[in-house]
């Protein structure tokens, strides 16, 4: 005995279910990407990969590649005069600026958060030096500094003093151009920080009777970590690959003392020795350090947020 299924109308099947065209949204999505993909590509890449084979090379500056030369770069670059001191007075710019820019970035913020109608002059005040580039900063200060042609040439001459011609006077001049210059981005990204906490969190700090100090340490500190997190890593990674502001100023000097490391890749491969390959060590070197000084600052901080 055979049970026969019913037969179903055509008008009441279900049309066949389409296949969604993914593959054409997908080259479209390529298309939009390759730009930026070029881009890394060309200006990032390539470039890494040639300085890499650079330092594995014989390569003088007029000549090209001589053959492999991989441990001698590496070797010439770690036995250089200026090696240690040039790492040496990095670290300790570094460290001088990092707190320099991230202490009153948070000050400025914290007193422009306030509204007043002095606000929005106080914040496009302190934002406009931003929008200078930094060579040009750097060359308005080196008029500035001059004990010749400067505004402060003659009080300078009068109290026996030079703002580029000792180590110390040239390394806090060069800081106070860099706190000029960046202390308004820093502010933003704080400010953009300190406008993400809740009002609520202070509301309620306020109830519990919390004083200003209190607020600050207890709330404001543990609530602005993330972008605390980030302006150091900006600061710290831009602060080691200093270069404009002590070429002009101070052209590494008085005496040498102001010689940063990328000066010194610099001076490596165009003046003096004139060798790519030296240079490209020395670029190896500091690329690697950079990864190790970044990740160690990221997981770091992301325990920091995380607690």
């Amino acid at each position: 005995m055979s049970v026969t299924a019913p037969l179903i109308p055509a008008e009441m099947t279900p049309p066949p279910r389409r296949r969604r065209r993914t593959s054409g949204r997908a080259g479209i999505g390529w298309l939009y990407a390759l730009p930026t993909a070029l881009f890394v590509l060309f200006l990032f890449i390539l470039p890494l990969l040639l300085v890499f084979k650079m330092s594995a090379s014989d390569w003088p500056l007029l000549g090209g590649d001589q053959g492999w030369n991989f441990p001698e770069n590496y070797a010439s670059a770690i036995s250089n005069r200026f090696f240690l001191d040039s790492v040496l007075f990095t670290l300790k710019y570094t460290v001088l600026a990092t707190i320099l820019l991230i202490g009153l970035g948070l000050g400025l913020a914290l007193l422009v958060q306030e509204s007043s109608r002095w606000k929005g002059f106080l914040r496009a005040s302190f934002l406009i030096p931003s929008a200078l580039g930094l060579a040009s900063a750097s060359l308005l200060f080196y008029v500035l500094y001059s004990p010749i042609a400067g505004p402060f040439a003659e009080l300078t001459q009068a109290w026996g003093f030079t703002f580029l011609g000792t180590p110390d006077a040239a390394l806090w001049s060069t800081l106070f151009l860099i706190v000029w210059r960046y202390a308004g981005f820093y502010m933003l990204l704080m400010l953009v920080g300190l406008q993400g906490i809740p009002d609520e969190v202070y509301e309620a700090a306020r109830i519990d009777g919390s004083s200003r100090w209190q607020t600050f340490r207890h709330v404001t500190i543990p609530l602005l970590k993330p972008t605390l997190a980030l302006t150091t890593v900006l600061c710290v990674t831009g602060s080691l690959l200093a270069f404009e502001q002590f070429y002009i100023l101070t052209k590494g000097g008085p005496d040498n003392s102001t010689i940063t490391v990328v000066q010194l890749i610099y001076s490596v491969a165009f003046q003096g020795q004139n060798d790519l390959g030296v240079a490209g060590a020395l670029s190896v070197i500091v690329l690697a350090a950079l990864v190790v000084i970044n990740i160690v600052q990221i997981r770091g901080f992301s325990r920091k947020v995380e607690d």
